[in-house]
Parts: C-alpha cells; sequence; structure tokens
C-alpha cells in the first residue's frame, strides 16, 4: 500500500507549514509520498493549499518525480504538467466523490466506495472505512498507517 503525506503532514496537520517544500521534503526522507497543491501563475511554479505561497520550479518537481502527487489548483497548472516532458502524476478536482490521476489512480473521498487503484482520501475522517483493498492511503495522519 502506498502512503501519501497530505501536504507533508505525517502526525496531524501543521497549517503553517503545509505544501513548504522543506515540511514536504522531511514527509519524503520519511519514506511517504505527498500530495502537494501546485498553482501556475504567469509562467511561475507554487505550491500552497489555497493561494500560491511557495515559488517553486520544474527543477523542484522533477527532483522528487516519483514521490509527489500533484493536485492542481487551478486550470493553468494541469495544463503546464499535461505539456510538460516529465510524466508526473497529477489530477485536479472540486467536489467530486472520486477524479481519475494522470497515472490512472482514482483519487478517492472519505467515504466512497474503494476499489484496487484507489487511493483513500483523509480515510481518518470516517469511521470503519475498510481500506484493506485500496492502492494507497492519503492522510495528515499517515504514520498511522504504515502498518496496514
Amino acid at each position: 500500500m502506498i502512503l501519501i503525506s497530505h501536504r507533508g503532514n505525517t502526525n496531524g496537520r501543521v497549517e503553517s507549514l503545509e505544501n513548504n517544500p522543506s515540511y514536504v521534503d522531511l514527509a519524503i526522507s520519511n519514506e511517504y509520498d505527498v500530495e502537494v497543491d501546485v498553482w501556475y501563475l504567469e509562467g511561475v511554479l507554487y505550491l500552497g493549499h489555497d493561494k500560491p505561497q511557495y515559488v517553486t520550479n520544474i527543477k523542484w518537481f522533477s527532483d522528487r518525480l516519483t514521490k509527489l502527487w500533484i493536485h492542481c489548483k487551478n486550470i493553468e497548472s494541469i495544463l503546464y504538467f499535461q505539456e510538460c516532458e516529465y510524466e508526473f502524476n497529477y489530477f485536479w478536482h472540486q467536489e467530486d466523490d472520486i477524479t481519475l490521476t494522470s497515472k490512472n489512480n482514482i483519487w478517492t473521498f472519505p467515504g466512497k466506495k474503494l476499489t484496487k487503484r484507489s487511493i483513500a482520501v483523509l480515510p481518518e475522517s470516517i469511521k470503519d472505512w475498510e481500506l484493506t483493498e485500496c492502492f494507497g492511503v492519503c492522510s495528515d495522519y499517515i504514520k498511522n498507517y504504515k502498518l496496514i
């Protein structure tokens, strides 16, 4: 099962650090994949959930190619990654029950039906969500899922 840190969080939310490149790298150094929120505005890539916060560049992403789950926050960012020479794992959603990532995983929202290709998003918010058959978990408390 793939374990994905939600915005760099591993043992609970730390909102002031979410999507900070150093915080993301710390989660990666602890052997987790990381879901990051990405904006593309006027030729610049940013990390940040509700707004662009941290300036990044394509090298930052390519250096972490196999570890990032890129949540595109605006249409420009998804268009950017579609045209990119690297095969990143990215997706976009708003209020969907599920969304398909560019690597054909099913990003599945809390409480929705899971499949063998599903990533269970924030399972801690749903009591008794059966996770044994899913492909991975994305959580603010990803350390809690190491033994599943």
